[in-house]
C-alpha cells in the first residue's frame, strides 16, 4: 500500500497519453509514475516500486519498461500536445536540442559505450561509459520564473562499434541524423497549429546534414553558434533580369567573410538591449547577412562581445532581429539545467536495467515526470512553491528550483492520500496539524 496518491489533474494527464500502450499494460503507468515522483535515495526501479507500494506482481512492472520504451514516440506525441494545449504561448514555438550522457555500469548493458564526458571532475576522465541521449525540449517562458525547458522525447545514440554488439537489430544513426529526426517529428506532431517552429542548438549541430532541414521545411528556423573559422561569403548583389546571363542567379557571394577580422575591427559595433537570464542586459554586437553553404543560403550573423571574448551566432532566417537571436541562445541554457535536474533530482540514469528498450523506457519516464511536475507547478501559487519559512537564511524571492517544485508535488501527493482517509472519518485538529508537520518533514 502506498502512503501517497497522485492529484486528480495528474491522473487525467497520464490517462491522456497512455493510450499507445496495450490495455493490459496501460494501467501500470499511473502507479509507476507515482513511484518515480515519490522515490527517495538512489532512484533504481526497485525504489520506484517501494515508493508506490507495488509489492505484488513487481516482476511485471520491471517488464513494463520495455513496452514503454517501444511506445515512447507515440506517447511523447500525446504528451507534447497536452503541454501545448495547456501552455500555448503567442508567437513561434521554440525547441532546444542537445545531447547528454548517463553513466552506466556493467559490460552487458545494451547500447552502452564510451562517450565524451562533459563533466570530467577532478579525476579528469575524458570519456565515460554509458548511454548518450539526443534530447528534444520545448522551451517556454513562465510569466514569473522565465524560460523553462520541458523535455518530451529523446533518441538513444549508439556508436557503430556498439551497434554490432547488440543481440537485436538496431539501426545506426549519427547524432546529427537523430537531431534531424526530432525536428521532423516535431513538425509532424504540431502541423495542426500552423505556427513557426524555432530550434535552438549547440554549435556541434550547426552542420550541413542538420541545417538543411530548415530550407526543406517551411516555417522552420534554426538558431545556433557558428565556428570562428566558418566559411562565410557575402550576399550576391541582385542583377536585373535583362542583364542576367544564362543559368540561375548566384546563391553565394564571391567574397569570403572572416569572422576574426570582423570581430577584431574596432568600428561597426553597436549596443542593443535584450532580455537574458531573467533581466535586461546591454550587449555590444555586430550583425550582418551572409551566405553559408552548410545552411544552403542566407543567414543572419551576430557577433557579440562577452567578458571572455567574442562569440558568433546565427539564424537561418536572415530577417530575424539580433536581439531575438541573443535571447533564444540564452534560453537554450535551460537544457543544461534540465539535464542537471533530470540526473540529480529525478535520478535519470540510476535505473540499472540492461535491456535497451527498458533503458529507453526508464529514461522517458523520468523525463515525463519532470515535464508533468513543471506543468503542475505552472499553475500553483507562489507561496506553495517558495515556502522557505524553515530556512530564514535563504532568499524568499529566489526562483523555485525543480527540486522545490518536486517537493511541493510530493507534499500534495501525501496530503491527497490523507484527505482520502479524512473523508471516511473525521480527524481531530491536533492530528491534522501533526500530519501536516510530518508531510512537511517528509518532503
Amino acid at each position: 500500500m502506498s502512503l501517497a496518491s497522485l492529484p486528480l489533474t495528474w491522473q487525467g494527464w497520464i490517462a491522456a497519453f497512455q493510450s499507445p500502450l496495450h490495455d493490459r499494460l496501460a494501467w501500470r503507468l499511473e502507479p509507476m509514475m507515482l513511484g518515480v515522483i515519490m522515490a527517495k535515495g538512489r532512484r533504481t526501479v526497485s525504489s520506484w516500486l517501494r515508493a508506490a507500494g507495488l509489492r505484488i506482481g513487481w516482476e511485471d512492472f520491471y517488464y513494463f519498461l520495455a513496452p514503454v520504451g517501444k511506445a515512447c514516440e507515440a506517447m511523447a506525441m500525446l504528451l507534447l500536445r497536452l503541454l501545448v494545449k495547456n501552455l500555448l504561448p503567442a508567437g513561434p514555438l521554440v525547441f532546444g536540442i542537445d545531447d547528454t550522457p548517463t553513466k552506466r555500469y556493467g559490460p552487458k548493458v545494451e547500447g552502452a559505450g564510451l562517450h565524451h564526458n562533459p563533466t570530467p571532475e577532478p579525476a579528469g576522465q575524458k570519456l565515460l561509459y554509458g548511454h548518450l541521449w539526443v534530447t528534444l525540449a520545448w522551451i517556454v517562458r513562465h510569466p514569473l520564473w522565465g524560460a523553462i525547458g520541458l523535455p518530451v522525447l529523446a533518441r538513444l545514440y549508439v556508436r557503430l562499434a556498439d551497434v554490432k554488439k547488440l543481440p537485436r537489430r538496431w539501426p545506426f544513426h549519427t547524432k546529427l541524423e537523430l537531431a534531424k529526426q526530432l525536428v521532423l517529428w516535431t513538425i509532424k506532431v504540431l502541423a495542426f497549429l500552423g505556427r513557426p517552429l524555432w530550434f535552438v542548438t549547440d554549435g556541434a549541430y550547426a552542420k550541413r546534414p542538420f541545417l538543411q532541414v530548415a530550407r526543406q521545411q517551411p516555417g522552420v528556423v534554426i538558431i545556433s553558434r557558428l565556428r570562428r573559422d566558418a566559411a562565410l561569403y557575402t550576399v550576391p548583389k541582385p542583377v536585373p533580369v535583362a542583364q542576367r546571363g544564362r543559368g540561375r542567379p548566384r546563391t553565394y557571394g564571391k567574397q569570403r567573410i572572416s569572422l576574426v577580422k570582423r570581430a577584431g575591427h574596432k568600428r561597426g559595433w553597436q549596443q542593443v538591449t535584450c532580455r537574458q537570464y531573467g533581466k535586461e542586459v546591454v550587449k555590444e554586437i555586430k550583425t550582418f547577412e551572409a551566405t553559408y553553404k552548410p545552411a544552403a543560403g542566407r543567414i543572419r550573423v551576430v557577433v557579440v562581445k562577452e567578458a571572455h571574448g567574442w562569440l558568433p551566432y546565427f539564424s537561418t532566417d536572415p530577417a530575424m532581429p539580433a536581439t531575438t537571436i541573443l535571447e533564444q541562445v540564452a534560453d537554450r541554457g535551460v537544457l543544461e539545467q534540465d539535464f542537471h535536474d533530470l540526473k540529480e533530482v529525478e535520478g535519470t540514469g540510476q535505473q540499472q536495467v540492461r535491456n535497451i528498450w527498458a533503458n529507453v523506457g526508464a529514461f522517458h519516464l523520468t523525463m515525463w515526470a519532470h515535464c508533468l511536475t513543471e506543468l503542475w507547478a505552472w499553475f500553483q501559487p507562489r507561496e506553495a512553491l517558495c515556502d522557505r519559512s524553515d530556512s530564514p537564511w535563504d532568499d524568499p524571492q529566489r526562483r523555485p528550483s525543480h527540486a522545490d517544485r518536486r517537493k511541493a508535488l510530493q507534499r500534495s501527493c501525501l496530503a491527497e492520500e490523507f484527505s482520502h482517509l479524512e473523508r471516511r472519518q473525521p480527524v481531530a485538529s491536533e492530528i491534522r496539524r501533526f500530519v501536516a508537520g510530518l508531510i512537511h518533514q517528509a518532503a
